[in-house]
């Protein structure tokens, strides 16, 4: 295997003679990178700035004996990764053996080393180690291609969601951006409600599809420019089923928190709703939320059977509706946070993917 003699060896004993002789046996065999070190308390500092490929060690040593050494060594090692120890003593009991190998040794030579033996057991150690680095980073490659692949993936899903909001807004918002608003103004609300950050962005990304069931409700009645009739809002009412039908049966959390959402945004707290009439926390949190964020931007901007409301007006409406149309909790965070930037505008982008 190519490079073997380029790999990094360390040996480490409280003899100089015994190093000189090991440097000089590997050095006249080809390796290129030997160091020595009579202080054993040395090398875990050595080890951290640059690990070593192999370590021959010496087990009774002063201060500090190879025993030890192997145990100080050990967590400064990576996730997955072994030092690699090519124990050097003149203790030959099957205990000392045993404890050295149980301790992490690879292998065991007894002194006085044998020249072929030595070597042949370093050429070994080092062509395992290589191919246990190469698969090692060769299984990095896999993980980060994977991860690459994962990320893409949920971008394109994110993408396919925010094109769906944006295929329920399209017809009666000219901005097109109702949807990502409510998005934002829903994760502010559910920080101020501390919920868990992941619940937070949950949510953030799901409620952009509140409205999706528009899609199955004629123009007519979508973009009437006066008041609907009670037959007329009874048509109305149903995108919320239509909503939650096509948001259903995924096994998707995102999907499974938007279809909630899409079914109960217009259910009240007072149980006056639809389309189940719900009461209370009966409701989902998630479209406790979604209601407010909803009826506030809906007031503060155009549709075709309105005009927009000063954000005053609007606020003080929603905060009107507290224990009526909506959970006096949210309605309570909802009065904290900044109206006036509740209604900038919205960049689509903002809907960055999460681990959702």
């Amino acid at each position: 295997m190519e490079g073997l003699t380029e790999l990094r060896i360390l040996a480490v004993d409280d003899e100089p003679a015994n190093l000189l002789l090991l440097s000089r046996m590997l050095e006249r065999a080809g390796y290129t990178r030997v160091e020595t070190t009579t202080f054993p308390t040395s090398v875990p500092e050595r080890f951290v700035d640059e690990r070593p490929d192999l370590v021959l060690l010496d087990l009774h040593m002063p201060g500090m004996d190879g025993f030890e050494l192997m145990e100080r060594l050990a967590p400064l090692t990576e996730a997955g990764t072994q030092v690699p120890f090519l124990v050097l003593t003149a203790d030959a009991t099957e205990e000392t053996r045993r404890r050295a190998l149980s301790m992490g040794a690879r292998d065991f030579l007894t002194k006085p080393v044998n020249q072929t033996e030595l070597l042949l057991r370093v050429h070994n150690l080092l062509q395992i180690q290589q191919l246990q680095d190469r698969l090692r980073d060769h299984n990095a490659r896999l993980e980060q291609d994977v991860a690459d692949r994962t990320r893409d993936l949920e971008h394109a899903r994110l993408e396919v969601l925010e094109r769906l909001a944006l295929a329920a807004e399209y017809r009666d918002d000219d901005t097109q951006e109702h949807a990502w608003r409510i998005g934002r103004t829903c994760g502010l609300l559910a920080t101020r409600l501390a919920l868990g950050q992941h619940d937070v962005e949950l949510l953030r990304l799901a409620a952009p599809l509140h409205d999706i069931g528009k899609i199955g409700v004629p123009d007519q009645i979508l973009l009437k420019p006066a008041k609907l009739t009670d037959a007329e809002f009874e048509v109305m009412k149903t995108h919320t089923t239509i909503g939650a039908s096509i948001l259903s049966g995924s096994s998707s959390p995102l999907l499974g928190l938007a279809e909630r959402i899409a079914l109960a945004h217009h259910e009240r707290w007072d149980g006056q709703g639809y389309p189940a009439r719900l009461a209370g926390e009966e409701i989902p949190i998630a479209a406790r939320v979604a209601a407010v964020a909803d009826v506030f931007d809906a007031l503060t901007h155009e549709r075709p059977y309105k005009e927009a409301w000063p954000v005053r007006k609007a606020v003080e409406e929603v905060l009107s509706q507290a224990e009526r149309q909506f959970d006096p909790s949210v309605v309570d965070a909802f009065a904290e946070l900044d109206h006036e930037d509740l209604l900038r505008r919205v960049e689509q982008r903002e809907l960055v993917a999460a681990d959702v």
